[in-house]
C-alpha cells in the first residue's frame, strides 16, 4: 500500500511524496505551488515534472543523515536503515533548508515558538549520549530534527547564551557540533579554519569553540536561517550540490561518480543568479579547502541558497584541516575532487591547474591572479587567527600542525600561480 507525506516549504504545501512498492519514491508538485509561481524544491527537480525516481531519492534521501548516525537513528524508530521514507516520516520536520515533511493526516499546526531550553548538566548528558543516541526524539516528546552528514551534531536554538531544542514547527537557528571522537581537536581546527577563510574575505558560515560543561562544541550558525522584522526566525531554502546534480548522498565522492570541480563550475553557471561572483566564489572556497588540507570537500559540502528571485553559492561550511592528522590517523592523502585530472595535492603543477580552469571555462590568468592573491595573504590571517585562539584559550599541537599546513600549502599555491 503506497504511503505518503506532504512536503512543505516557506510555509507552504509544496507537493506531495509518495512511497511505492518496493521502496520506491515519488514526488508531485502541489497545483497551487505551481500557480503561485513558486521556484522548484531541486534544480533535479524542475516543476515541469520532467525527472525520475532517482532525482526524487537523491533529494529527499539527501535531508538524512549518513552512515552509523543513520543506523542509529534508525535503530532509535525501529526501521531500516535503507527506509529513506519511514526516516524522513519519523524525523523530517526541521531539515537543512526550508522543507518539512508531515503526514498527510497531520498537518503542522500554526506557527508557535516553543524551544526547550536546556540547563548546563542537561547538555552535558545530551553530548555524551550523542555517539550511542542521536539527539533525533526525546522518548516521544516531539522533536523531529534530521540534519545530513556523518558528524555527531543536533540542530538548536540559541538565544542570550541559552541552548535549546526546538519543538514543532520551531525553526532551529544553529548546529551544535560534538567532537569526531577519533581525531583530537576537531571543534578548534574547524573553527579555525573557517575564521581563516572570513579573514581572507572568502564568504564563509559563522562557527564558534565552546565549551559545554567539560565537551568542547562548535556553535555554526544557520545561513538558512534569517530572522524577520517580526522577530520570527524563518527557513530559507538550500541544497547541496549533490541534491541539484539528482546524486545519491552515497555517492557524494567524485571518485564514486559524486560531482567533479567542473560539475560544480557547470551547476553554479546554470542555477546561480549571478554566476559570476558565484563562480568565483566556488574558486574562494575551494582555495581556502586546499590551503586548510581540507580532503573532505565532496559535493555535499558545497550548497545553493534560494532567496526571493536569487540562487547564490551558499557560504564555505565543513572546512576541517584533514590532513593535519596524517601523523596521528589514518587520513586521506588525496583530495576529494580532482584538479586537472590530479587528486595528489603535492604533485599539482602549473599545467593541472590550467587544464582545470580550462575545462571549468573560467579565465586562466585572471583565476590564477585571485589565487596568488589568497595564498600569498593566507600566512598573515593565519598568525592573527592564532593570537585570538591562543588568547581566547583553544590552541592545541593539533593547530600547530593546522598553521604548518598552511603555510607549506600558501607557498605550493603561490607556485602553482607563478
Amino acid at each position: 500500500m503506497a504511503r505518503a507525506l506532504d512536503v512543505w516549504c516557506f510555509e507552504e504545501k509544496a507537493g506531495k511524496l509518495t512511497e511505492a512498492g518496493g521502496g520506491t519514491l515519488s514526488f508531485t508538485y502541489d497545483p497551487a505551488w505551481i500557480a503561485a509561481d513558486l521556484p522548484p524544491l531541486s534544480f533535479s527537480l524542475p516543476l515541469s515534472g520532467a525527472y525520475d525516481s532517482n532525482a526524487v531519492e537523491a533529494f529527499f534521501g539527501g535531508l538524512l543523515p549518513e552512515g552509523d548516525i543513520r543506523e542509529l537513528v534508525a535503530g532509535e524508530f525501529g526501521i531500516s536503515s535503507d527506509n529513506a521514507f519511514s526516516l524522513l516520516d519519523a524525523i523530517g520536520g526541521d531539515c537543512a533548508g526550508a522543507v518539512s515533511l508531515y503526514r498527510q493526516d497531520a498537518p503542522p499546526a500554526e506557527h508557535v515558538p516553543c524551544v526547550d531550553w536546556l540547563t548546563e548538566p542537561e547538555l552535558d548528558e545530551l553530548l555524551a549520549a550523542l555517539p550511542r543516541r542521536p539527539m533525533v526524539t526525546a522518548d516521544g516528546e516531539g522533536y523531529r530534527l534530521s540534519l545530513a552528514g556523518a558528524q555527531d551534531k543536533f540542530p538548536a536554538v540559541i538565544e542570550d547564551g541559552r541552548i535549546g531544542l526546538p519543538r514543532g514547527r520551531q525553526p532551529s537557528t544553529h548546529i551544535v557540533k560534538a567532537p569526531i571522537s577519533w581525531l583530537p581537536d576537531t571543534v578548534p581546527n574547524e573553527a579555525f579554519c573557517l575564521a581563516v577563510g572570513r579573514r581572507l574575505g572568502i564568504h564563509c558560515a559563522e562557527a564558534l569553540p565552546r565549551l559545554v560543561g567539560s565537551s568542547p562544541v562548535l556553535i555554526v550558525t544557520r545561513y538558512d536561517r534569517a530572522t524577520g522584522e517580526d522577530g520570527r526566525t524563518r527557513r530559507l531554502h538550500q541544497e547541496d550540490f549533490c541534491q541539484a546534480l539528482g546524486i545519491p548522498s552515497a555517492n557524494k565522492y567524485e571518485s564514486e561518480g559524486g560531482p567533479s570541480l567542473v560539475d560544480c563550475a557547470e551547476l553554479v553557471r546554470a542555477v546561480s543568479t549571478d554566476a559570476v561572483g558565484d563562480l568565483l566564489g566556488l574558486i574562494d572556497c575551494w582555495a581556502l579547502s586546499f590551503l586548510a588540507g581540507n580532503h573532505d570537500a565532496h559535493g555535499k559540502n558545497y550548497s545553493i541558497l534560494y532567496g526571493p528571485g536569487s540562487a547564490r553559492l551558499a557560504p564555505a561550511y565543513d572546512i576541517i584541516s584533514s590532513i593535519s592528522y596524517l601523523a596521528v590517523a589514518k587520513v586521506d592523502k588525496k583530495m576529494a575532487m580532482k584538479v586537472g585530472g590530479s587528486r595528489k595535492p603535492d604533485w599539482l603543477n602549473r599545467d593541472h591547474l590550467d587544464a582545470f580552469l580550462g575545462q571549468a571555462r573560467l579565465g586562466k590568468a585572471p583565476t590564477r591572479r585571485r589565487l596568488h592573491d589568497l595564498a600569498s595573504r593566507a600566512p598573515g590571517a593565519v598568525e592573527e587567527v592564532r593570537d585570538e585562539f591562543i588568547a581566547e584559550g583553544w590552541w592545541s599541537k593539533t593547530l600547530d600542525r593546522v598553521v604548518q599546513t598552511f603555510a607549506a600549502r600558501s607557498r605550493k599555491l603561490t607556485e602553482l600561480c607563478e
